[in-house]
């Protein structure tokens, strides 16, 4: 159900929910509740049942804070890669593949991080450091060395590869 600003109850009360319980307040509540349940050991003999109640209690919130600290680490996830994907898109030489890239499998986030480590050395060699390495960039590179070089070829996959006739 939304509310005349588009903002559903649900949302609206996850938001002030998560700001609160991520409060010193909210920790000194807690706190006191477990200090005045302490207390309370010698009056119920610290029964089971003066057992159970701290534990039903913690299970209960420990079980609906899950799913309240969940739905605020996605939306905070989502605004995050929501202004990363505008930084890359608002610069000039950045590679536009990168934007959306948590939509890839874990095998090709892997790929692209190996790729990014082989970037670092090869920016740690630069005496520039104004100097930028990126995707497209060493893209242009590699298609630029191909035609240059007479030994590689360029098999039909897009990707370069020496002949059997040099190997």
């Amino acid at each position: 159900m939304k509310t005349k600003t588009g903002v559903s109850l649900f949302e609206r009360f996850a938001n002030a929910a998560t700001k609160f319980t991520g409060s010193s307040p909210a920790f000194l509540i807690a706190g006191g509740v477990v200090v005045l349940w302490a207390a309370m050991g010698p009056l119920f003999d610290y029964s089971e049942t003066w057992q159970l109640v701290i534990n039903t209690g913690t299970t209960i919130i420990t079980f609906l804070m899950v799913f309240l600290i969940q739905k605020a680490q996605n939306k905070d996830g989502k605004a995050i890669q929501l202004k990363l994907n505008e930084l890359i898109a608002a610069q000039e030489h950045t590679s536009n593949r990168m934007v959306d890239i948590e939509d890839l499998s874990e095998d090709e986030l892997d790929q692209l991080h190996k790729y990014y480590v082989k970037l670092a050395m090869l920016a740690k060699k630069e005496s520039d450091i104004h100097c930028s390495h990126s995707i497209d960039a060493a893209e242009e590179l590699s298609t630029e060395k191909a035609k240059n070089i007479k030994h590689y070829k360029k098999p039909k996959n897009g990707h370069t590869a020496r002949t059997k006739s040099d190997n």
